[in-house]
């Protein structure tokens, strides 16, 4: 209506029918809105509504399924919002999706199917098709939990042809379109891969790979590298890269992960692309009209992150329900002026909306679900613990009240209150996807694949997941670069469409569905009403009852109504509002029904009905009326006509009888042949033809006359239509009159406005500057409020443990004062009682006593050997030799009670040799328990240095580990690379499969690659040719000449190794000196530390056994239960003696350990663990202490009473002085036996420090080594890596364009929404131009408004303050989209730099390997020069020497033979020079050979590469593999230095020739980077080969030349020297030799290193088994420390029984004493016999407690007590 947008809401539950209707709607636009009306065919629909028809299919296929209530329900919301041109055509559409269900695609409910597309696929797919999608049956997918599901009325193989038929209208190629499909298989498929646990590790594995085969094919990856990344993925750990094995519960959440992603990207990719095809018309869409159809409330029994997305949703359109229904009616009511009350129907939903979606003060749920995303270590638990203490007090929050509830909290919803679940939120929110996967898939060799996958910056990875618990420090806001969580990116789409739906005029469809049967004709009323009333269709209902929902405009009122009141209206002009008034006064409505506003008529509801049926009943009346004057004139027509038919019959018939009468008349004939022919019958035709004229004059005058008559009228109604219209007019310049003056008016205060406006904004623009320095104050605030935050909580969890520790103390203070006051009360009562009982009667009564007490104490011991015996049985099977001897002693015990009756004689006796047992006992119990604590000590100490040495060991391993990773970055490319090229190989193999052009094409490139290759080979053979020519022709000159310098070189050279050897040995002996001071340095001071804890442990220890020595003294029964307590420390004693054997293994096998240092750096968090369980153990520990130390002090008050003790005390203080002498000798031994330890790994660990010297060392000359390599494999391999850096940049390229493209989308989906906001602010600035009173009543309230402008904005201000939010908002948005750009590609140039580096790395080695080499070579020179210097002296020499033996007459005749030899010599010197051109040749191919030679060193070195790569997955430890590749690499890498140092001997004796060679050899060696140069540059390499070639042997041949005049011109001077140069050559040849023989000592070598890599594997898997045996015997040395503790705390517990029990003997003692004070002494001649008495009723009391003990002994199967008893001496 007016050009506005609208939008339709269909809402309701699932089955309710929102799916049909909307469908409906868009069927019913596209035949009324199509463009293609015009035309003939009116069933002819547009290509684009076609399109817009069949994009539903397309999405109810891949978006729709069978749930329990509906067979074809939506399981995504969608928004479809169509636009219209000016003309009211549809010019496209655009679709955009809420919450899709992609869970359903891996499991589904009983009787429930996953989406449509699987079923469709697998019904209607072909023979072909299946076979090129690997299809198989329904049953044979995990993902189809209940197997194929028909839906009852549907085919699913016509369905499958439907959705391609729409596919393809919708311009979806058949590449496309099988492409899909192609996906679908592979989700199918990646539901039936299957692991399994490995049995000695948690690691999973994939024992059949057939599967991970098909979804490789069909995604076009590499299954090695697809199995790699599920099962071991590369996870960056700090700067580096590590795989990380999965168990099997991860890799199954993985698979599943990924195929939800998958199946949710091509839901995506499909909305794209029906978008693209909707949107393509070049048309401007003036209005459009959106149609929600999104998923109802839902409240189930377990309700989880989905459900509260859409409840969530559902709150927001119920919010806008509400506001239009409730609010914007109540305010139009206030607007038009109407008398109304507002009525506040309190469903104001704002809370429950913060509730969720509230950033700050206090964060809403999603808020703090985001935040604990990023937590560490958080969990779900974590999570609802947060959510209730931060929003407990809400008022739409609940907690579950019974135990009942599964929700772990409530939200009070509009609809009712919602329990939640919260179970797995953290991982739905964060949606986290396996990267390495996902890095494949966008590598992958299928472009729809890549397409989909291309924006793998954005997941969230492992690494990122794994980031999580080192350091996050809580944030409610996500930062820049971070991933977006699902709950901020379906907040931001639920804003945008709210925007869109608040900028259009909505209309609500609510579906109700009727009942859950699917059955027709029946409502379920109760349903009815849930559903109406969780709509808010009741409160509307209520608000049309008591509101006015009718309106109706004043002029279409009174066009349409004023049939109804005929005459009410005066003729003339009349205002609307005042007509409405009259006609509503003739129509006689009651008051109460109608309401006149400003502009509008309102009515209640049923009034407007009535009114259109009095309407209708006068339209029918008139209608009738006139039906019958038209039915009346036609029948009278028909009558007139029926006449003159009937009139012309007679004539007709009466002709015709006279004709008959006449016919055979012979003058009639006559008559009918002459009448033609006379003029006179001719007259009345004449007269007839103008008696028609006539006629017809009169007839146009009948119509002149009548026009006449009509112009007449007319012209006087044109002329009281004049004077109306004067008067109007009249009216109308006065009203312009007034609206001009208005429109002035309204100008100034426009100017007054804006210039308001202007001030407002800067103060604005002032304000937000304000706002942005508070907002930093307040993020610093806030980092600041954090860690006070945290330090409050840490200083709040230190107060209560403190708070709790002083409840304690107190409970025990208060306990200890009772025992004091109780004793002090007894001291008391037994000082009076000493004084007033006789010597006897006190021996009396204390004999009496023991008897009882020891009575006791045996039916005690009794039990508790039972007890022990019954726990014996249950946890240590092992000791039943011990549980044998315990029944013994327990029969004996029981002999005992039963022999009490016949021996109390004896009695005494044997209380005598029990006290001096006891007395040893008791002795003994505190030497072990002293020995027991020592033991405890001198364990944790050694634990401690354990864990010392391990930190220590791990120290040493990060450095080596950092600079292992500093030196195999090369090592690491070039496995990467061979690991690529592997990869390539493998998809080019699949890819040969796919088409049979592919394969052609391979045969041509296989063709050329061979062809070129064939040439290639063929020109290096043939330089090599001439170069082994000219090394023939020289070789013989380079023979003759080195032979002189041989020998002092090797001198030289073997004094510079041993110089260097020397110098390598010194520093290294140094560096370990110096490292292994340090260590011995650091461990001192550890020891020192350790002792000092030790005293400071023994001086605690000491004062608690003081205390408890005091408290032994105070109860004596104690010593009763010393028999159980000497089987405890027994064994005790034997776990000890076991616990110092471990400790002597644990020593031994900590040289094993040293050889493991990479596995002890993975158990050191497991270390970690126990090092907090052993420290919580301490400070239990110290609490008893304190807890004893206390008990001191308060004792220490007894002193004055219990003076009589302190000889006793004094003894076992004695006693306890020599115990702590024990303790300190064990102590002594202890560290005895550390010292020697640490001796050891001392020397171990310098052994360890040379071997990683020298395997650094090694290290250096295997780098030095891969360098040369590299520089040789590079030479082949760059064309290859120029073809893949070509691909990169145009992977990167489209992956731009992609980006861009996205922005683009994004950038027209905010213009469109600009658009809208726009559009709404011009309605609402044209209607406030429109409404008159409005302005009127806005000048009014103007000036009064801009004042309070800054607490109260008027509608303007905020539809302008919300117009710079948005476009605020909007830049916002766009400069975060800029930065996270920005990020992108400083990461992009993060990884380019760092191939960059690499690059330059290599360059740099090069440079420095060529800088050498000219630094040899100028040194070579100078050695030249110095060698030329000697011959010119030796050429002196000899001259001096012809003239010496020109003197002799004999020398004359030597020089004459000498000539004679001499002239033969020439000519060997000739064939000589012959035989250097051969040996050139020779050269040349021992070029040939050595390069041989590199070729075998890089095949050897592939394979041993390829045996690290199956150690690493056999050993599955990358890290002791790579030490034995470095080993074997190390010794390969010696051999070549050798080998090296001995071809640059070789070279160096080469360069010391004469000028004339050296000359040659720079020309060979500019040759030789010649060639490296050109072999770099393979495609110019065949011309430029060719061209160095000729200019070398033209160079040659000159130089051959020159050489050779030279050497005709010096045989005169070289005679003498003829026989040293047959030396040298003889010389040249046995180094040829010694080489030969190098290098084959070379090759053993590298097959001795070889076999000590097999034997470090070998160790290395028995060092793996010795360090599980030690994990084991820990974990028994501790759960046995475990045991003692427990033991020492059930000892602690019986002292406190004890003390009671003791209070009951007091109390028994004292009635015993009343009962002798009442006796006399007379009676104590019968005390004998009371005693026999006393025994008889003792003997009974052990009876009955031996049954008590029986009946105890049931319970002590399931709980086993220590009990001791108590006593005091008097």
């Amino acid at each position: 209506t007016d050009r506005e947008d609208q939008s339709i809401l269909c809402t309701g539950e699932s089955g309710a029918g929102k799916t049909e209707n909307t469908k409906k709607v868009i069927q019913y636009l596209a035949v009324v809105a199509s463009s293609h009306k015009s035309k003939k065919d009116a069933n002819a629909i547009g290509e684009l509504e076609k399109q817009l028809l069949q994009a539903n299919p397309i999405l109810e296929a891949f978006g729709n399924a069978k749930t329990v209530k509906n067979d074809n329900s939506s399981r995504f919301g969608k928004f479809i919002r169509i636009n219209f041109d000016v003309t009211g055509y549809i010019v496209g559409a655009n679709i955009e999706t809420y919450l899709l269900e992609k869970s359903r695609a891996i499991r589904q409910a009983p009787e429930e199917r996953t989406f449509h597309i699987f079923y469709y696929l697998l019904s209607g797919a072909g023979v072909k098709m299946k076979e090129d999608l690997l299809l198989e049956p329904f049953s044979s997918y995990r993902f189809l939990s209940n197997g194929h599901v028909p839906i009852p009325g549907q085919d699913d193989k016509d369905m499958f042809e439907e959705t391609s038929e729409a596919m393809s209208i919708m311009g979806f190629s058949i590449e496309e379109q099988t492409s899909i499909l192609r996906i679908v298989s592979s989700v199918l498929q990646l539901g039936n891969i299957s692991f399994k646990k490995e049995r000695n590790t948690d690691q999973a594995s994939m024992p059949d790979n057939t599967v991970a085969q098909k979804v490789c094919h069909l995604l076009g990856m590499n299954v090695t590298d697809f199995t790699r990344a599920i099962l071991s993925p590369r996870i960056k750990v700090g700067r580096d890269y590590v795989q990380k094995a999965q168990t099997k519960e991860q890799a199954d959440f993985a698979v599943e992960a990924l195929a939800k992603a998958m199946y949710e990207r091509l839901f995506r990719w499909l909305l794209i692309r029906i978008n693209k095809a909707l949107d393509r018309t070049k048309r401007q869409g003036a209005t459009f009209l959106g149609i929600l159809d999104i998923a109802g409330f839902e409240i189930f029994q377990d309700n989880s992150f989905e459900q509260l997305c859409i409840n969530y949703t559902n709150e927001k359109l119920q919010q806008l329900f509400n506001h239009t229904m409730f609010i914007l009616e109540q305010e139009e009511y206030q607007r038009e002026g109407i008398e109304w009350n507002f009525i506040d129907f309190g469903l104001d939903l704002q809370p429950c909306i913060e509730l969720i979606e509230r950033v700050t003060n206090p964060p809403g749920i999603l808020s703090l679900l985001d935040e604990e995303c990023w937590f560490p270590k958080a969990t779900d638990k974590s999570f609802v613990e947060k959510v209730v203490q931060e929003l407990g007090n809400h008022t739409k929050f609940a907690k579950p009240k019974q135990l009942k509830d599964k929700g772990d909290f409530c939200i009070v919803h509009y609809a009712g209150k919602v329990p939640y679940n919260a179970g797995n939120w953290l991982t739905k929110n964060m949606d986290p996807l396996n990267d390495n996967v996902a890095s494949l898939l966008n590598q992958s060799s299928d472009k729809y694949v890549a397409e989909l996958w291309r924006d793998v910056d954005r997941i969230v990875g492992l690494d990122q997941v794994a980031k999580m618990s080192e350091s996050i420090q809580g944030a409610s806001k996500t930062k820049k670069g971070m991933f977006r969580t699902v709950g901020q990116l379906y907040k931001e789409q639920l804003g945008k469409l709210m925007t869109t739906l608040r900028n259009t005029s909505p209309n609500f469809v609510r579906c109700i569905i009727p009942n859950h049967e699917k059955r027709a004709g029946k409502l379920d009323a109760h349903l009815v009403l849930e559903q109406l009333r969780c709509n808010g269709v009741l409160e509307g209902i209520r608000i049309c009852r008591q509101g006015f929902p009718n309106r109706i405009i004043f002029q279409e009122f009174r066009q349409r109504y004023e049939i109804l009141t005929p005459g009410a209206i005066p003729k003339g002009f009349m205002d609307g509002k005042q007509a409405c008034v009259l006609m509503i006064k003739s129509l006689e409505l009651d008051s109460n029904l109608y309401r006149i506003g400003q502009s509008k008529i309102f009515f209640r509801t049923g009034v407007l009905a009535h009114l259109e049926e009095e309407r209708d009943l006068k339209i029918t009346d008139v209608i009738i009326s006139f039906q019958a004057r038209s039915r009346g004139y036609l029948a009278r027509k028909a009558f007139a006509k029926r006449q003159q038919q009937l009139n012309a019959m007679k004539v007709i018939q009466r002709n015709c009888a006279a004709y008959l009468k006449l016919r055979n008349w012979q003058w009639w004939r006559l008559f009918t042949k002459v009448k033609p022919l006379l003029q006179v019958t001719r007259q009345e035709e004449e007269m007839q033809l103008k008696e028609d004229e006539l006629q017809r004059t009169k007839e146009k005058q009948q119509k002149a006359e009548l026009s006449l008559s009509e112009l007449e009228k007319k012209h006087t109604q044109i002329m009281e239509e004049k004077t109306t219209l004067q008067e109007q007019l009249q009216a109308e310049t006065e009203l312009y009159a007034e609206a001009e003056e208005m429109r002035i008016r309204l100008e100034s205060k426009k100017q007054e406005l804006e210039e308001i406006l202007h001030e407002m904004e800067a103060r604005i623009e002032e304000e937000e500057e304000r706002n942005q320095q508070m907002l930093t104050e307040k993020k610093k605030m806030q980092t600041q409020i954090l860690d006070l935050e945290e330090q409050l909580d840490e200083e709040e969890a230190a107060r209560q443990k403190l708070q709790l520790e002083k409840v304690t103390l107190e409970a025990k203070l208060k306990k200890m004062d009772d025992d004091i006051i109780i004793l002090e009360d007894q001291n008391i009562k037994f000082a009076k009682e000493k004084k007033l009982l006789e010597e006897r009667i006190a021996d009396f009564t204390t004999n009496l006593a023991e008897e009882e007490e020891k009575a006791k104490n045996l039916t005690k011991l009794k039990n508790k050997h039972e007890s022990m015996i019954s726990e014996l049985e249950v946890r240590l099977k092992k000791e039943e030799k011990t549980r044998q001897e315990l029944e013994k002693l327990k029969r004996k015990l029981e002999g005992e009670g039963a022999d009490l009756h016949d021996q109390l004689a004896e009695l005494q006796q044997q209380i005598a040799e029990l006290k001096m047992q006891l007395a040893k006992k008791e002795e003994e119990l505190q030497a072990a328990m002293s020995r027991l604590d020592e033991e405890i000590a001198l364990k944790n100490n050694a634990l401690k240095k354990i864990r010392e040495l391990e930190a220590f060991i791990s120290d040493l391993q990060e450095d080596l580990d950092s600079e292992k990773s500093a030196r195999n970055k090369v090592e690491k490319q070039k496995r990467d690379l061979g690991e690529e090229l592997e990869a390539l190989k493998t998809e080019l193999e699949d890819t040969l499969d796919s088409t049979a052009t592919q394969q052609e094409l391979r045969a041509k490139r296989e063709h050329e690659v061979s062809e070129m290759k064939r040439a290639l080979e063929e020109e290096s053979r043939s330089h090599e040719a001439q170069i082994h020519e000219m090394r023939q022709k020289h070789s013989q000159a380079i023979e003759e000449v080195t032979e002189q310098l041989e020998q002092a070189k090797r001198a030289r050279a073997n004094l510079e190794k041993n110089k260097q050897t020397l110098e390598k040995e010194n520093n290294e002996l140094s560096n370990e000196v110096r490292s292994l001071s340090t260590a011995k340095a650091e461990i001192e001071h550890k020891k020192k530390k350790l002792e000092g804890q030790v005293q400071e442990f023994q001086v605690k220890v000491a004062d608690g056994e003081r205390a408890r020595a005091e408290l032994n003294e105070k109860v004596h029964k104690l010593q009763n239960e010393l028999d159980n307590v000497t089987t405890i420390l027994n064994d005790a004693e034997g776990k000890s003696i076991k616990l110092a054997k471990d400790v002597s293994s644990l020593g031994s096998q900590l040289q094993d350990a040293q050889e493991l240092l990479q596995e002890e750096t993975r158990q050191k968090l497991n270390l970690s663990t126990r090092l907090r369980q052993l420290e919580d153990d301490k400070n239990n520990l110290q609490e008893q202490l304190d807890e004893e130390s206390e008990a001191k002090r308060n004792l220490e008050r007894q002193i004055s009473t219990l003076t009589a003790q302190l000889s006793d005390a004094k003894k076992k203080l004695n006693d306890d002085v020599s115990a702590l002498e024990g303790l300190e000798e064990g102590k002594k031994k202890l560290q005895r036996e550390i010292e020697a330890i640490t001796q050891n790994f001392e020397e171990k660990a310098a052994a360890y420090d040379k071997l990683e010297k020298t395997k650094n060392r090694l290290q250096q000359e295997l780098d030095d080594l891969l360098v040369d390599l590299d520089n040789q494999r590079q030479l082949v391999s760059n064309l290859e890596k120029k073809q893949k850096k070509f691909d990169q940049m145009l992977a990167e390229e489209k992956n731009i364009s992609a980006k861009y493209a996205d922005e683009r989308d994004r950038a027209e989906a905010d213009a469109r929404e600009k658009e809208t906001k726009a559009l709404a602010l011009t309605r609402a600035l044209d209607e406030a131009l429109q409404s008159k009173e409005d302005l009127e009543r806005v000048n009014k309230q103007l000036r009064a408004e801009m004042e309070d402008i800054m607490s109260s904005k008027d509608d303007v201000g905020k539809n302008v303050h919300d117009l710079e939010k948005s476009k605020r908002a909007l830049d916002q948005q766009v400069e975060e989209m800029k930065t996270q750009l920005e990020e992108l590609e400083d990461e992009l140039q993060a990884t380019e730099d760092a191939k960059l580096r690499l690059e330059v790395n290599l360059q740099a080695l090069k440079t420095q390997f060529e800088r050498e080499l000219q630094a040899r070579d100028e040194q070579n020179e100078e050695k030249r020069r110095q060698l030329v210097k000697q011959v010119h002296e030796l050429e002196s020499e000899l001259e001096d020497e012809r003239k010496q033996r020109t003197v002799a007459a004999a020398a004359k005749k030597k020089l004459e033979i000498d000539l004679s030899d001499l002239e033969g010599q020439v000519e060997v010197a000739i064939k000589g020079r012959e035989d250097a051109i051969k040996q050139l040749k020779k050269l040349q191919a021992q070029m040939k050979d050595y390069q041989r030679e590199l070729e075998d060193a890089r095949n050897s070195r592939e394979e041993v590469l390829a045996q690290a790569k199956e150690n690493e997955k056999k050993a599955k430890n990358l890290e002791a593999d790579l030490l034995q590749v470095q080993e074997d690499l190390a010794a390969a890498e010696r051999s070549r230095r050798h080998a090296e140092q001995e071809k640059e001997e070789l070279a160096e004796e080469l360069a010391g020739n004469s000028e004339q060679l050296s000359n040659e050899l720079s020309a060979e060696r500019s040759a030789n980077q010649k060639n490296e140069s050109a072999r770099q540059q393979l495609e110019r390499q065949n011309k430029e080969l060719k061209a160095k070639l000729q200019e070398m042997e033209g160079t040659v041949k000159s130089k051959f030349k020159s050489t050779i005049t030279a050497l005709e011109s010096k045989i005169a001077q070289l005679e003498e020297q003829l026989e040293a140069e047959v030396k040298e050559k003889q010389a040249t040849t046995k180094a040829t030799r010694r080489t030969e023989k190098k290098l084959k000592e070379i090759l053993l070598q590298l097959e001795d290193e070889r076999r000590h890599g097999e034997q470090y594997k070998e160790q290395a898997e028995k060092s793996n088994s010795r360090m599980k045996q030690l994990k084991r015997q820990l974990e028994e040395a501790e759960e046995e420390s475990q045991r003692i503790n427990a033991a020492r705390r059930k000892l602690q517990r019986e002292l406190e029984e004890a003390t009671e029990t003791n209070e009951a003997m007091s109390r028994e003692c004292n009635t015993l004493k009343n009962k002798l004070r009442r006796g006399n002494e007379p009676m104590l001649s019968g005390t004998r016999r009371s005693g026999g008495r006393r025994g008889v009723i003792d003997n009974t009391s052990l009876e009955n407690s031996d049954e008590d003990a029986g009946g105890r002994d049931a319970d002590f199967n399931g709980r086993a007590k220590y009990i001791t008893v108590p006593f005091t001496t008097h």
